[in-house]
């Protein structure tokens, strides 16, 4: 990280510090006091450009930000926020909303968007359907990847006011379904492939919460198994125990890789874009099965209890792995463009990819 990286982390790190990650419950969805305390840091506007309403900085700024907060089991919906749907709405020359209010992104193949207008460019859409909504009954606003008689469509919707069926993914982080039937909002037209860059940029935002939360479980347990004494010595000292950790150490470090690879990608707008995005999102959910099992295997029974700590990041890594697209969902898409030149052009997709 660049030192304006390492001033960030020690920011978001100090603000958490007075919030700390608790079970969410039908009377307590989010943290509302930590999501007022980023914005008034200037923090949830970080990564988009002060000419729109930002706070300017770079995405690799917003993903610190982001790896930070999924680190400490923070309940807010940043991730959404930062990495997919702001800069979604800016690059489509949409009025972006005020940073301070919670912004969220769904895929949405249930919703059609007609036009208002002559549809060129930013324009107005009524849409009709229904909308699977992370942070539904949170976020203030969704931009929603709709599809529309001319083609994709991502509209920008002001959630106040709408009709939600609630529910909450494993970790109590809500979710619901929206009703937008005749519901006007601002939109923008989109090819295929932006389309599918959205869709590739959601699944990296998840990618990169599941590699902050798989290092931090990781720490946790190498910390766990040096102070956890079992026959008069520590359980790290058992070479059964050593063994566990270093699988763990390898999937965490595959999974920071990729993530990291797909993260540039992106800031230099590669070709291989998705690609190194499904890649990411593949290894990242391949990874949970075995972290967050040998995790709570070498923690023991004390892992699995409310007061203990290990599973506010376990949860989540269970929940996240299936969200914005599970490895059954990117592995195909992986797949095929790596071998979209042939059995000859497997290998230098690979090494351009990863």
């Amino acid at each position: 990280m660049s030192s304006d990286q390492d001033l960030v982390v020690e920011t978001v790190r100090d603000i958490l510090s007075a919030f700390p990650p608790f079970v969410l419950t039908g009377d307590r969805r989010w943290d509302d006091g930590l999501w007022a305390a980023l914005a008034e840091a200037g923090l949830t506007g970080v990564g988009l450009p002060e000419s729109s309403g930002g706070s300017g900085g770079e995405l690799a700024d917003a993903v610190a930000i982001v790896r930070t907060l999924a680190a400490g089991a923070a309940a807010v919906p940043v991730a959404e926020h930062l990495l997919v749907a702001g800069p979604a709405v800016v690059a489509r020359d949409l009025d972006l909303p005020a940073p301070d209010e919670p912004m969220t992104v769904a895929v949405a193949p249930g919703v059609t968007a007609h036009a208002s207008d002559d549809g060129d460019g930013p324009g107005r859409f009524t849409l009709s359907g229904t909308a699977e909504i992370t942070w539904a009954g949170i976020a203030r606003h969704a931009a929603l990847l709709t599809s529309g008689p001319a083609g994709p469509v991502l509209a920008l919707v002001t959630l106040a006011g709408l009709s939600v069926e609630p529910a909450v993914n494993l970790a109590g982080e809500p979710r619901g379904s929206v009703v937008l039937d005749g519901v006007a909002a601002a939109g923008a037209l989109l090819t295929p492939a932006q389309a599918s860059e959205l869709r590739a940029r959601f699944a990296l935002a998840r990618a990169v919460q599941l590699a902050a939360a798989l290092e931090q479980v990781l720490a946790w347990t190498v910390q766990y198994a040096g102070e956890r004494q079992q026959f008069g010595r520590p359980l790290g000292k058992f070479q059964a125990i050593q063994m566990e950790l270093a699988e763990m150490a390898g999937e965490v470090t595959a999974v920071t890789a990729l993530t990291d690879a797909a993260v540039q990608a992106v800031e230099r707008g590669s070709a291989d874009l998705v690609l190194a995005c499904a890649a990411a999102k593949v290894r990242a959910g391949a990874a949970v099965e075995v972290v967050a099992r040998l995790a709570h295997q070498v923690h023991g029974a004390i892992g699995f209890t409310q007061e203990h700590k290990l599973h506010h990041l376990t949860r989540r890594l269970w929940a996240w792995r299936d969200e914005a697209g599970s490895e059954l969902t990117w592995a195909p898409v992986l797949a095929a463009g790596l071998l979209d030149d042939g059995p000859d052009g497997l290998w230098p997709a690979l090494t351009r990819v990863v």
